[in-house]
């Protein structure tokens, strides 16, 4: 009898510890995520949104150069503003990345256009982790749609 129960010991015991193991990298994994998040928020946020905002002139001139103005800078600066702040709510993590992503694809378009492709690998580059964290976040969606159906 001990010679068949301690195989099954080994083998639990190593189920156990690939079992841990997967839930550590799930854990790090996680939180890396969140890292990115906070990272992409404060970019949006503070390098993207507020200069926007404050309406500093080489923003200033860029949107005057399009021949959008003012309205569209203040426009555009409180939509990544919104979309930063948006990305650090768990509800709305997903739709925030989502957003963000269709303004990134808007600035592709212009960089190509109106500024011959001089920065458009940016928006481009900006894509890769908003896809990302719109994916991985996606279930947040399903709590974001129960929400709106119970407010409506």
């Amino acid at each position: 009898m001990s010679e068949t129960t301690a195989p099954l010991t080994v083998t639990t015991s190593a189920a156990a510890s690939r079992s841990a193991s997967a839930i550590a990298r799930s854990r790090r994994a996680r939180i890396a995520l969140r890292g990115l998040q906070v990272l992409l928020a404060l970019f949006y946020g503070i390098a993207s949104a507020l200069p926007k905002l404050i309406a500093y002139p080489s923003a200033a001139d860029a949107f005057d150069e399009m021949g959008w103005g003012s309205a569209g800078m203040y426009t555009i600066g409180a939509l990544e503003l919104a979309g930063a702040v948006a990305l650090l709510v768990p509800v709305l993590q997903s739709v925030a990345a989502v957003a963000l992503g269709a303004l990134m694809v808007g600035a592709f378009v212009v960089q190509v256009v109106v500024f011959d492709g001089q920065n458009a690998a940016t928006p481009l580059i900006l894509l890769v982790p908003l896809a990302l964290i719109a994916w991985k976040r996606r279930e947040s969606n399903t709590e974001l749609l129960r929400l709106a159906r119970r407010g409506a």
